[in-house]
């Protein structure tokens, strides 16, 4: 995740920012048990994507202001190149912008 690739390459102290494991989700927001549980958790994500963490991912929690927020999800970014994008659901479906100006949409290369 390029947040927390940037806070290690920067060396900033994040002494609140904790692992844990998605426990559900619901209209009020996500939970994720770590240390402690984490309740009502919005998302912080790039403009334009949403997502719903799936139970049993690993995510990353920061306190902001007062509050939590949800970072997202640790990624496993193996099988990409670097410059790539991937989107991919817990169903399978997937779409990978390459860097060679294709797209690869669930294996098919477009």
């Amino acid at each position: 995740m390029w947040l927390m690739n940037y806070m290690a390459k920067k060396s900033i102290n994040t002494p609140n920012a904790v692992k844990g494991s998605v426990k559900g989700n619901d209209l009020s927001g996500t939970s994720v048990a770590s240390s402690g549980e984490h309740k009502m958790l919005k998302s912080c994500l790039p403009f334009g994507v949403v997502s719903v963490p799936p139970k049993g991912e690993q995510a990353v929690v920061l306190a902001l202001d007062g509050s939590e927020v949800g970072l997202g999800v640790i990624a496993d970014a193996s099988g990409l190149e670097e410059g790539e994008v991937m989107l991919y659901s817990k169903g399978g479906a997937s779409i990978v912008l390459k860097n060679n100006g294709s797209v690869m949409i669930n294996g098919r290369e477009f």
